[in-house]
């Protein structure tokens, strides 16, 4: 080193250069920060402040989203230097303000709650941001009809029911509609009251509506001085909504649909919508813009790298997400609103090697031995289900093997005496079991069904008929029968019959004749002979008569047979039950002889029901009423009806599920040729019936269900 060059001076010169650059730079760094922001009022105006370390060179560039409502303000060459992203204000109009940097810019996000038009003012370092007036409406809540009633008034009645999509329904029929409600959410609880009424002794009652697969576990009424408190207990993600229709008052619980896996809940995508616009922006960097706007924190993989060239307006921010992951392969783990990010093939690896440690600290973890008390179901059931590894028959008719419960080293026996069921297996598999025959060992609801066959019958029948005979009577009387034919001795009998006709005694060989000349009387009717009325034209000095006899009949009769076979039943299990008679008939056997076998004719019902999920029965009904019929000479005959079908009913409703209607009818005309056409002298030669049969059959059944834990006090 040159000491001869080196002088105190210009060492100092140079090092006040250095802090002077120094100083320069630090201030470089320092400038264009976005320092404070704040929500005031003036003149009764909302007035957003944005304090910067310098001024701005001019207005910034700025645009509105209608919904969400939003304002957002590009500051180019401005760095955040608050501190935080988001700004609650919660002042008028204004909810928060969200500070966003990227690059070497930053987006101020103004969160409004009804969208207006703004206008923005320089005044030194302080951008404001003037914000036009809106009619705020004040918030809604469920309000229900105001309490009228001055005197104490009781419910009428309490019931659950289950509706679509797992809805559970609370239905309370009030006094009248001036009854007032008030309804809160307490924790995990709906509390329900009714103000000035009372509730009845047999509504004081917790019911159990587990069974019914809906949000809602229990609702306990009781009595709170002058009004019925309501509280229900629901599980899991839900929520709920009420409404009253004149004196009924529903409460429906509806399941929240949450998938875990997505960022926002909802159809497609939902989240809240952002712009972004990046040229060569790193993944990284890109990642945290997002985490600053939802609040998320996310932890990146170091193997995230690379950057990205995107444009997106207004865009859900699930979506842009969403796009962002797919374009570099990355793949997301969510915990809470915890995210991690890290390539899709890196993920895959780390669940595949936590599942094989979870495998392997399965195969060394110790066994426990459980035991498990059943109620209902038959322990041995029980443990053949845990424990099957056959095959079974998928929906779609296909074999499909089955999987045993327990892991590889587990076991479970079954004891009939006690019903007992005794599990050896690792604790994750127990409390598996544990959950399974809580769902299994439940008791069974009942089924009532009733049938009614209820035969009906109309008949009416009607015959008219005559009888015109006569008679000659001289040849008893010592004169000549028959008609004679000129003055000599030939005669003409006129008889009914050729044996009448022709004698073989009597004068001249001609026989005395009594005749019908028409016989056509009335058929009976109903096993009764017709009635007859008869008159005779009678000739003293001829010796001859001439007969008329008219015969009628007239029958109706009407018939009604009720057959109401009744069963009970346990839910999808078959029932039988029959009345009747058994017929013994002979058959031939293999070796020739004959032996006695039975035939029956009787009335049977065999269903099986069903209880849909939202209360309905599916029956499978198969109802037979077999009646004795004609004596043949092989035996008896059976008067068979029969029918077989499935039906969907409600709940104690009646429903026909068929019917037989038959009609017969004959007209029957019977004469004498060529006379019978005679006008109105016909009549007396022809014989008329007129029959009608109706028979008409109709099945009814109705099932009703009686036996249901929602009435478990």
């Amino acid at each position: 080193m040159n000491m001869t060059n080196f002088s105190p001076l210009k060492m100092l010169r140079r090092l006040v250069l250095m802090m002077l650059a120094l100083a320069f730079s630090f201030a470089a760094q320092a400038q264009n920060v976005i320092e404070s922001v704040s929500g005031t009022l003036q003149g009764g105006a909302e007035v957003i402040r944005i304090e910067l370390s310098q001024p701005l060179t001019g207005v910034p560039a700025g645009f509105s989203i209608q919904s969400p409502a939003r304002i957002a303000l590009d500051l180019p060459g401005y760095s955040n230097g608050i501190g935080r992203s988001v700004v609650e204000i919660n002042q008028g109009n204004l909810k928060s303000v969200n500070v966003a940097q990227a690059g070497e810019r930053s987006r101020i996000v103004l969160n409004l709650k009804v969208a207006t038009t703004y206008k923005t003012q320089q005044q030194g370092k302080t951008l404001l941001v003037f914000l036009d007036p809106v009619v705020m409406a004040a918030p809604e809540a469920p309000v229900f009809a105001e309490n009228r009633n001055r005197d104490v008034l009781p419910l009428k009645d309490l019931d659950f029911r289950r509706g679509a999509d797992n809805t559970g329904r609370i239905v309370v029929a009030l006094a009248n509609n001036q009854v007032g409600v008030d309804i809160r959410q307490q924790g995990q609880t709906l509390v329900v009251e009714f103000m000035k009424s009372s509730l009845p002794e047999g509504l004081r009652r917790r019911l159990d509506v587990t069974d019914f697969g809906t949000p809602v576990q229990t609702v306990t009424t009781f009595q709170a001085g002058d009004r019925v408190r309501m509280v229900i207990e629901p599980k899991g993600a839900w929520e709920h909504s009420a409404y009253q229709s004149d004196t009924q008052f529903v409460v429906e619980v509806r399941p929240q649909k949450v998938d875990a896996k997505k960022l926002t809940q909802g159809p497609n995508f939902s989240g809240e919508k952002l712009s972004l616009n990046f040229q060569n922006i790193e993944v990284r960097s890109l990642l945290q813009v997002i985490a600053d706007f939802t609040n998320f924190n996310i932890i990146t993989s170091d193997s995230v790298a690379g950057s990205v060239t995107l444009r997106l307006k207004d865009v859900p921010w699930d979506q842009a997400f969403q796009i962002i992951m797919d374009a570099k392969s990355l793949g997301m783990k969510k915990t809470g609103n915890v995210l991690l990010i890290a390539p899709k093939d890196e993920l895959d690896a780390k669940t595949k090697k936590d599942l094989e440690a979870a495998a392997a600290i399965e195969n060394l973890e110790p066994l426990k031995t459980q035991t498990f008390q059943l109620n209902y179901a038959k322990a041995a059931d029980v443990a053949a289900q845990i424990t099957s590894v056959g095959t079974g028959s998928s929906a779609g008719g296909s074999s499909s093997a089955g999987r045993s419960m327990l892991s590889s080293r587990g076991s479970a026996t079954a004891a009939a005496r006690t019903n007992q069921l005794f599990v050896t297996d690792i604790p994750s598999k127990l409390e598996e079991i544990r959950q399974l025959i809580a769902k299994l060992d439940i008791a069974v609801r009942q089924v009532l069904i009733e049938a009614r066959m209820v035969e009906a019958s109309d008949t009416f029948g009607q015959s008219l008929g005559i009888r015109l005979g006569a008679a000659d009577l001289r040849a008893q009387n010592g004169g000549t029968g028959g008609y004679q034919i000129g003055n000599g001795a030939n005669s003409i009998a006129i008889g009914t019959s050729y044996g009448n006709a022709v004698a073989t005694t009597g004068a001249g060989g001609k026989v005395d004749t009594s005749s019908q000349f028409v016989n056509l009387p009335a058929i009976g009717q109903n096993g009764f002979s017709p009635a007859s009325l008869a008159v005779s034209i009678f000739s003293a000095t001829a010796n001859r008569f001439l007969n008329l006899e008219l015969s009628a009949l007239e029958a109706d009769g009407k018939g009604k047979i009720v057959s109401s076979p009744r069963v009970v039943t346990a839910d999808q299990t078959k029932a039988l039950i029959e009345q009747g008679t058994e017929l013994p008939y002979q058959v031939a056997t293999s070796s020739g002889a004959t032996s006695i076998a039975f035939q029956k004719a009787n009335l049977k019902l065999e269903v099986t029901p069903q209880i849909t999920p939202e209360g309905s029965i599916v029956l499978d009904v198969d109802v037979t009423n077999d009646s004795l019929g004609v004596l043949t000479s092989a035996g008896y005959a059976i008067n068979t009806k029969h029918i077989k079908t499935q039906v969907l009913v409600e709940n104690g409703g009646t429903v026909v599920i068929g019917g037989i209607f038959t009609l017969s009818e004959s007209d029957a005309l019977t004469q004498v040729p060529v006379l019978g056409d005679i006008p109105y002298l016909g009549n007396l030669f022809k014989t008329k019936s007129k029959t009608s049969n109706k028979n008409e059959m109709l099945v009814f059944i109705t099932p009703k269900m009686i036996s249901e834990r929602s009435t478990v006090r």
